[in-house]
């Protein structure tokens, strides 16, 4: 399968560079998986969609500012014999914790910083060490700070907006690149299908006696690295981190053994369900680990029976995830009937719901 078979055209004026003024004002695209039809909604229409024995399950990762602004200080002590620009500029996203002060990030401009540099922030309360390289930009950082690691980053961090929101970000980015019921810290992006959500639609979902239940996948690049190969099968997936709670689980284990269909909201959640249900069957224990499942057609789904999600890249796994669902034809002329009715793509566009 190539990656080829995923691509798709989409005119600049269609990504979405700000949200919808109100969350749950978006558009919705509701795609028959089975035969194809269309239909067009707003995201509050959401409840009167839904049936009442539905399950939704969210994604409650909170994102972090991991987008860190600083400059080159020079070499360390064991590395003066290689002279470093001073001071020129580095952009710092934090990627994924690996062990005390040290992270996993990626660095612009990535060829030209090298193991032994130290980068600082601020006023320089917060600095970093590269300690090793990887592929693609990505760095291993020791970083020295006094204070609160997590208190630093929030007051030096940037809202890590994708690159094809092509402006700087903003205060309002704060609160509205989040979910409403993000609790749990540790993104470096937004899980987006839930942006759309609001206290009304909440409101509307339990008065129509819809369930929701919440597990956490921390979003990293997993779900946001580019494809580097041709062939779709070539493609492995950067680990993600999961927890499923007791709650969670107790719901979607009572869903499934009455039949009842399990929604998930957003392409990371489908991973998470579908990791633990290849892991562990029916029983579908309380449970924590590491998901790089790749989902792409030919899969078969054996926990979720529906998803809401917004409009990807083309060429993109998430692209596959929802043409695994829904079919790979199914879903590219969707998204035509999409652009030529003014729907907005991306993280902060409108959003699908395939059922």
């Amino acid at each position: 399968m190539q990656i080829a078979d995923f691509d798709y055209s989409l005119p600049p004026e269609r990504i979405a560079l700000y949200p919808a003024e109100t969350r749950d004002h978006s558009r919705l695209l509701k795609l028959d998986r089975n035969s194809g039809p269309v239909a067009h909604h707003l995201f509050r229409d959401l409840p009167q969609l839904l049936e009442s024995s539905d399950l939704l399950v969210l994604n409650n990762t909170r994102v972090f500012p991991a987008r860190l602004l600083g400059h080159r200080l020079g070499m360390t002590s064991g590395h003066l014999g290689r002279k470093s620009p001073l001071r020129s500029r580095i952009e710092v996203l934090l990627v994924n914790p690996v062990q005390g002060d040290t992270w996993e990030a990626l660095v612009k401009p990535g060829r030209k910083i090298r193991v032994g540099e130290v980068v600082s922030f601020g006023d320089g309360q917060l600095q970093c060490e590269v300690v090793d390289r990887g592929d693609f930009g990505l760095r291993r950082l020791r970083f020295s700070y006094s204070g609160n690691f997590d208190d630093l980053v929030d007051a030096l961090g940037r809202v890590p907006l994708p690159p094809y929101i092509a402006r700087q970000d903003e205060p309002q980015d704060r609160a509205r690149y989040q979910t409403v019921y993000a609790s749990r810290r540790g993104a470096v992006a937004a899980p987006t299908a839930g942006l759309h959500f609001s206290d009304f639609v909440f409101k509307q979902l339990r008065e129509k006696g819809i369930n929701w239940c919440e597990i956490t996948l921390h979003v990293g690049l997993g779900t946001f690295q580019p494809i580097h190969c041709e062939t779709v099968e070539n493609h492995r997936m950067e680990r993600e981190h999961y927890e499923i709670s007791e709650g969670a689980a107790s719901a979607i284990r009572a869903a499934k053994a009455a039949r009842q269909r399990v929604i998930a909201v957003g392409t990371t959640t489908t991973r998470v369900l579908e990791t633990a249900t290849l892991e562990h069957g029916a029983r579908f224990p309380a449970c924590s680990g590491e998901t790089g499942l790749f989902i792409y057609p030919g899969f078969r789904f054996q926990c979720i029976d529906g998803l809401i999600t917004n409009f990807h890249l083309p060429r993109s796994t998430l692209l596959m995830l929802v043409s695994a669902l829904a079919g790979r034809e199914r879903v590219l002329n969707a998204y035509q009937q999409a652009i030529q009715t003014g729907y907005r793509f991306y993280s902060y566009g409108d959003c699908m719901l395939v059922l």
